[in-house]
């Protein structure tokens, strides 16, 4: 009876304690659920980014536990990276240091671009802390061409940034905290403003503006307290405190330094560092005691073989000099690699200096057919405009016929100098894919549905035989896959008369989320001869004189489909029989995307909007693409201001209110960026839209970190003009409400 009485109370603490730990797991804020690799690598971020660093580490164990438990090494390799970055910030730079090699060695032995850009700028972080600036910056730089993550382009900014700062090129460092400031990034917007807010605000200390350094403080301090940056606050207020000291309001310095020392008894205290010194000893120690006791199975698991003697004392040997090798790596002088880092650092700028030398002559030749492509475009800019203003102006019959001839030809010349420019790029290695998703079958069908109008003036069917079968979202680079298209099949359709031209893709294989497809563009026009075939890829090459004479064109458009297969590893191929038409085929493989429900209707109509009464400023020097530009507007009732150069559009920004501002780039005195950037310290809502002729030295990254909505290339078609301001004023409101 009193064995039986004692049980059922075992049972019923047990069943209570039960109760209680699941009611204080599921109530603490602070606990680590279970959750897969990328779950884990996301609540690290933010409780890093909190001061929760013990917590972050935890985090950051679950997930490269989850890594190794599915052989993912890509997640492996950034959980190293994730631990290496988490140690820096708690200044322990030889378990930094220890998990960047993990990480290294990984990374030898798989193709990962994205992995090899976080190991570089991890290495920058470290060459900055030890005061090597411009090493750190040539590091950022090789770190940037190797990934376009919008979130790892915006911590390079930050970090070059304060390395500028450090270097007192102060210009430099205001303009990348204050494209910062107004970032749009999906992950860590909040905390990345935060950071721009206090590098600011340094930069405003240490030139002596001390009003706006308050002001940086301020919005730092405010963003910080929001979002739970704790540590962040501590560095606003220390940095709050000693603006307010140089502008001789003490009463503001004392409180601000009242409130550190509070901040520093209840969040920065012993006990917090103690707990998260233990837990990054311990998660290392764990590293470290499981990689020995790997090798000692091994050891042991290789000592039952049937040469047990001789084998013993080869693994004995071998296990010994693991260990010692292990040790060694763990515990490396960090001076014996900063004096590596050094001499690969002056070996790099041989190997430069060098190549620039060999370069210089191809260089020259594409500096000088950018400029010539770019100068064209501002005259060309006023040749389509006027055709556009005249014919819609009501000409006579006899008028119309000339001013489309004229239409046409600036059309052709466009496309001529658009070609030049696209070639360029190239071989200047300007252009990187980009991997964003997007539906295939559409941008097939967009292709298509644009070049209609030459399929009919040949009498020519365009057929599209799509296999089903393809995922419905892909990650890859549709715009370059629309260049390629458009070439394929427009040149198809220049040499196809009263025939057809099919577009073939087809499903090859897929593996987990590798998707191979084979792409074909099948004519039975006129045919390519055996000898032309060889050269036909070459630049400004139809395959003789009389074709040119007879079809136009620039022999550029295959040239560029090849070049452009190249940045996806892929290699265009050839069939084709005088007289019997062509067929172009291909291979490319993506990634897919099957997770996503495809609930977007897959037809996207053109918006209709009422544009009267709008009131806009156009901001351009050139007089006669003031006059293009503000009759377009007219045209649809929008009334405008114009601005003759920068400073003139940062006057009447400040003292009127506009619905957009066009903003021309290229200007004498401050450039379009600038005034951008000096717009939006006062104004962040208004859209701005880009209205330039990009060259091959202007990046679009620049003009949207500046503060740019959008980006209109000259010359340009009245529809885009028109319909990238209805999305920019009216899709934002609608967005923005």
């Amino acid at each position: 009876m009193n064995i039986l009485s004692t049980y059922r109370n075992l049972k019923k603490i047990s069943l209570l304690i039960g109760l209680l730990l699941v009611y204080s797991y599921s109530f603490s804020q602070d606990s680590i659920q279970e959750k897969d690799a990328v779950s884990y690598f996301n609540l690290a971020r933010t409780l890093k980014n909190q001061n929760k660093i013990d917590l972050a580490l935890e985090a950051l164990n679950k997930a490269s536990e989850e890594a190794e438990k599915n052989e993912d090494v890509k997640s492996l390799i950034d959980s190293y990276h994730e631990f290496s970055q988490l140690y820096l910030k708690l200044d322990n730079e030889e378990t930094t240091l220890f998990y960047w090699d993990r990480a290294e060695v990984l990374l030898k032995d798989i193709e990962y671009p994205y992995g090899d850009a976080i190991h570089k700028f991890i290495e920058a972080l470290v060459l900055y802390r030890n005061n090597k600036n411009f090493q750190a910056i040539f590091m950022l730089n090789e770190a940037k061409q190797l990934n376009n993550d919008r979130n790892f382009f915006n911590h390079i900014l930050l970090a070059e940034g304060d390395i500028y700062l450090n270097l007192e090129k102060y210009e430099n460092a205001s303009k990348n905290f204050n494209s910062l400031v107004i970032n749009t990034d999906v992950f860590e917007k909040e905390y990345l403003a935060t950071k721009a807010h206090i590098g600011l605000t340094k930069l405003y200390i240490k030139t002596q503006k001390f009003e706006e350094s308050i002001t940086n403080g301020e919005a730092a301090l405010k963003l910080a307290e929001k979002q739970e940056f704790s540590k962040e606050v501590f560095e606003a207020r220390e940095l709050l405190t000693t603006a307010y000291e140089k502008k001789n309001e003490f009463s503001l310095a004392l409180e601000q330094s009242q409130k550190l020392v509070v901040l520093k008894d209840s969040v920065f205290n012993i006990d917090k560092l103690k707990i998260e010194q233990k837990t990054a000893d311990k998660i290392r120690d764990d590293f470290k005691t499981s990689e020995i006791n790997r090798l000692e199975k091994l050891n042991e698991e290789l000592n039952e073989s049937a040469n047990r003697s001789e084998i013993t004392a080869v693994l004995t040997s071998a296990f010994l000099i693991i260990i010692s090798l292990l040790a060694v790596s763990l515990y490396r002088n960090n001076q014996i690699k900063l004096k590596t880092n050094d001499l690969l650092q002056t070996k790099n700028k041989e190997l430069q200096a060098a190549r620039d030398g060999a370069v210089q002559a191809m260089e020259a030749k594409t500096n000088f057919l950018s400029t010539v492509s770019h100068e064209l475009r501002t005259p060309l800019y006023a040749v389509t405009g006027l055709t556009h203003l005249l014919l819609e102006e009501n000409p006579s019959e006899n008028q119309k016929e000339h001013l489309k001839a004229l239409k046409f030809s600036g059309d052709y010349l466009l496309n001529f100098i658009n070609d030049i420019l696209q070639i360029n790029k190239i071989d200047a290695d300007k252009l990187e894919p980009l991997n964003m998703e997007f539906n295939l079958k559409k941008v097939l069908k967009e292709v298509i549905d644009s070049l209609q109008q030459s399929a009919k003036e040949n009498s020519t069917k365009i057929i599209l035989q799509y296999d089903e079968d393809i995922p419905g979202h892909l990650m890859s680079d549709p715009l370059k896959l629309s260049q390629i298209f458009m070439n394929l099949v427009g040149n198809a359709l220049k040499f196809t008369k009263n025939g057809e031209v099919k577009v073939i893709a087809k499903l090859l294989k897929k593996m987990e989320d590798d998707v191979t497809l084979y792409f074909e563009v099948e004519d039975n026009g006129i045919g390519i001869s055996k000898e032309m075939q060889e050269s036909i890829f070459e630049g400004f090459e139809q395959g003789s004189i009389q074709i040119n004479r007879e079809y136009g064109g620039t022999g550029l458009g295959l040239t560029i489909v090849k070049s452009l297969l190249g940045l996806f590893d892929s290699k265009i191929q050839l069939e084709s029989e005088l007289g019997n038409g062509s067929s172009f085929f291909f291979e490319v493989t993506v990634k897919s995307k099957d997770a996503i429900v495809d609930d977007i209707p897959f037809e996207i109509t053109e918006k209709e909007y009422e544009f009267k009464g709008l009131h806009l400023m156009i901001v351009e020097d050139n007089k006669i693409n003031q006059v293009i530009t503000k009759k377009m507007l007219t045209k649809k009732e929008i009334t405008s201001d114009i601005a003759s150069n920068g400073m003139e559009a940062i006057d009447l920004a400040k003292n009127n209110t506009y619905d957009a501002i066009l903003m021309d780039i290229h200007m004498p005195g401050i450039s379009g960026e600038e005034a951008t950037i000096k717009i939006r310290k006062f104004n962040k809502h208004t859209p701005i839209i880009a209205l330039t002729a990009i060259s091959l030295d202007d990046s679009l990254e620049s003009f949207y970190a500046a503060g740019c909505n959008d980006v209109v290339t000259k010359p340009f078609k009245p529809e885009v003009f028109y319909q990238k301001i209805g999305e920019n004023i009216f899709d934002k409101k609608i967005s923005d409400s």
